[in-house]
């Protein structure tokens, strides 16, 4: 199916997803009660600072990421990596809450922003016929990191500092990183395409520029949905201590069924890459929010161990869709040409509805909200975003030159 160059690049977008972990909510939650009880704030101190910096993080991105269809992407993956190391010991110098603000910055953008953003403007644009495979193989590095960090974390938190920790990464990205970019995409050029059948004619589409992309109403109503996913996990994530304590759960009881998560978005990453192979990404649209639409309803009605595994469960589900769907939609709408400068400003989106998420749960938290409650308003958004997208569903189709 892939040839050594295909391969190469696959794994190094495997690479970059896993390493993005870092910077990704479900990570930074893992360390909210250690930061808040060395700093002496709450919940809702913790998720403004986490959101204002978040928010700030995804305006620069807007910026930095269009530099992606102007550099060298070896260059390109190369200031990433030295960005997210320097993030990553910044993050163990935390002794105030401004230098929280900018270690979160740091981390959201390199890691979560620019990371992510790296691996799958990278894989969208070289592959067209087997996007949707590759995108799915790719994004299995991010869902590796999912079954295996909160669990390690938990364990190394025990017998190792926080700040310690924080410098091993550090080190480890400084290490892993500018090697596995050398060896894998050094030859890459921004005009590097998959290799196209001789016998399959490639239908031209119109490739659109951000500035017209911003004015197509198609755009927002997808993004509306993709953004569901952000906010609302995210939320979850950052406030997983919240949630475990009001439903009265043991403290490894998230961090466990973070396995089942991951192992369903596995398993839908794969299975979603060979839809939209077959099917197309804007065929499968309308399918992305219905488990996270039905998750946020198991949060609601339960409160037994179990609900964490399955509420995990069916969140992986719409996450398997939603990593692939979010990179592939886009190409297929909108061309590649331009791919990372549109790119850049949905992943900026992304990260600000993140931002958005940890604000809103805070703030809801503070002011007396229970976990169900705030089920009540994420089920209010999936299903009003999902209900526009029902009635533009056959109108996503690119414009054939």
């Amino acid at each position: 199916m892939f040839n050594s160059l295909k391969f190469k690049v696959i794994l190094f977008g495997f690479i970059f997803t896993f390493f993005s972990s870092f910077g990704q909510s479900y990570f930074l939650g893992l360390f909210n009660s250690s930061i808040r009880e060395a700093l002496s704030i709450t919940h809702g101190q913790f998720g403004s600072i986490y959101a204002s910096a978040t928010l700030c993080s995804s305006l620069l991105l807007i910026w930095v990421g269009k530099k992606i269809d102007d550099v060298n992407i070896f260059k390109f993956a190369f200031f990433v990596t030295l960005l997210l190391s320097f993030a990553c010991f910044f993050f163990s110098r935390i002794t105030s809450v401004f230098l929280l603000f900018v270690a979160i910055f740091l981390m959201r953008f390199s890691g979560q922003g620019m990371m992510s953003h790296t691996a799958s403007t990278t894989i969208s644009r070289y592959f067209t016929r087997t996007r949707g495979k590759a995108l799915s193989i790719s994004w299995f590095g991010l869902s590796s990191a999912e079954f295996i960090m909160p669990v390690l974390m938990v364990y190394l938190l025990t017998i190792i500092d926080w700040q310690n920790l924080w410098l091993i990464f550090s080190i480890t990205v400084l290490i892993v990183l500018p090697i596995a970019s050398f060896f894998l995409i050094k030859n890459l050029n921004l005009d590097s395409r998959e290799a196209n059948n001789a016998n399959i004619k490639e239908v031209e589409i119109k490739q659109w520029k951000r500035i017209e992309v911003i004015k197509d109403y198609r755009f927002y109503i997808i993004s509306s949905n993709m953004l569901a996913m952000p906010w609302i996990f995210t939320g979850f994530a950052v406030f997983q201590s919240f949630v475990q304590t009001s439903k009265g759960w043991g403290p490894f009881v998230i961090a466990q069924s973070f396995m089942s998560y991951s192992v369903f978005s596995v398993l839908t990453l794969f299975l979603s890459g060979f839809l939209i192979d077959k099917f197309t990404s804007r065929k499968l649209l309308i399918y992305m929010n219905i488990p996270l639409l039905l998750s946020v309803i198991v949060l609601f009605f339960f409160d037994t161990p179990v609900t964490a595994f399955v509420f995990l469960g069916l969140v992986g589900i719409s996450n398997g869709f939603a990593n692939i769907l979010g990179s592939s939609t886009w190409a297929e709408l909108y061309g590649v040409k331009y791919l990372g400068s549109i790119k850049a400003l949905t992943t900026a989106l992304m990260v600000f509805a993140t931002a958005f998420g940890t604000a809103l749960f805070g703030y809801l938290i503070d002011i007396g909200f229970t976990v169900g409650d705030i089920a009540v308003v994420s089920g209010t958004y999936i299903f009003i975003s999902l209900i526009l997208l029902f009635f533009v569903r056959k109108k996503l189709n690119p414009v054939i030159i």
